[in-house]
């Protein structure tokens, strides 16, 4: 037999991780920080460890060989592997301390983090909290894939792997132009959406499925409901060949300040959102409002799991002066 054979260092399996992630050698480089030579030298150095070719190298792109593709999986394993390690090594010899990456969805961030924030800040000042705000598909691969730690988001996910810390449940209101007869009233049926030019978000948000949810609840249409991410400009503007679209909360909100139609604002949200135009109206619908749920969520048996549910519990609450329903751990 021959000697020892020689065992990939965890530089080259990042370097390489890196190229299999951004399939290009000056940006892999650029996301560890290292130089273009020394990114290929680890790789190069990798590919004669294992004996085989992981990259294939064209002068437009890179591309992985079926062996990388394999081989990248298993790569990503071991790195997160590690990184669980160090993780629990850093949460046993200090809980609270180090980075903690938070992914935050875009319809939550803005409404909660600042609640969020001034927790970590005056509770746990060692704790280095890294934010990233993503839709729900981008935060689940993140956590799955170990660039996320925990999750801050709307419930229930139904993901295997995945545990779910309950925060609080808030109801929607309906947000109105001005000249909207239900505007500013109390009381408001489901049914009253089926007559609404509602705009809701893009594809992708889970507010906008959230909302045609409500809409299907009261007996719309799924089609009529669609209406709300491609909104055409509603009963006064009936055959208007114009198309509005909204990526975010506060563009659907001054839509509807424009009097393009009306849409579903989660209460955390009214304030900020609504105090931008003297030309809305709130609506609040009757019992049981329509609702969602918010929660961190982290992979089963991560390492620092006890340091997430004592967070939760600290977020709880800090939560209480929002309008919103404050969860018990079990529900």
């Amino acid at each position: 037999m021959g000697g020892k054979r020689r065992q990939p260092s965890l530089a080259q399996l990042r370097a390489f991780a890196a190229v299999a992630e951004h399939l290009h050698f000056r940006d892999a480089a650029a996301a560890l920080g290292m130089s273009q030579p020394a990114l290929s030298g680890a790789v190069s150095a990798l590919e004669e460890t294992l004996g085989v070719t992981l990259v294939e190298r064209t002068t437009r792109k890179v591309l992985l060989s079926p062996a990388g593709e394999r081989l990248a999986v298993r790569a990503a394993a071991v790195l997160e592997e590690v990184r669980a390690l160090l993780a629990e090594a850093e949460s046993v010899r200090a809980p609270f301390t180090g980075a903690l990456r938070l992914g935050v969805i875009p319809t939550v961030a803005p409404y909660l983090l600042p609640t969020v924030l001034r927790l970590v800040h005056d509770r746990y000042p060692d704790l280095d909290l890294q934010v990233h705000e993503e839709q729900t598909a981008g935060l689940l691969d993140g956590l799955t894939a170990g660039r996320l730690d925990l999750l801050l988001l709307a419930v229930p996910l139904g993901v295997p792997g995945v545990v779910e810390l309950p925060l609080y449940e808030e109801d929607f209101v309906l947000v109105t132009p001005m000249d909207e007869p239900l505007g500013g009233r109390a009381g408001i049926a489901r049914e009253a959406l089926r007559e609404l030019n509602l705009l809701l978000l893009d594809e992708g948000h889970c507010l906008r499925d959230q909302a045609l949810d409500i809409c299907r609840e009261a007996g719309r249409e799924p089609g009529g409901a669609g209406r709300g991410a491609s909104a055409r400009g509603g009963g006064r503007r009936e055959g208007a060949p114009v198309t509005t679209t909204a990526a975010g909360l506060a563009t659907l909100v001054q839509l509807v300040a424009g009097g393009l139609g009306c849409t579903l604002l989660p209460r955390t949200a009214v304030r900020v959102e609504t105090g931008r135009s003297d030309r809305l109206l709130t609506g609040v619908f009757a019992d049981p409002a329509p609702s969602r749920r918010i929660a961190l969520a982290t992979r089963a048996g991560a390492a620092r799991g006890a340091e997430y549910r004592e967070l939760a519990d600290a977020l709880r609450e800090a939560l209480r002066p929002l309008p919103v329903r404050v969860l018990g751990a079990d529900a």
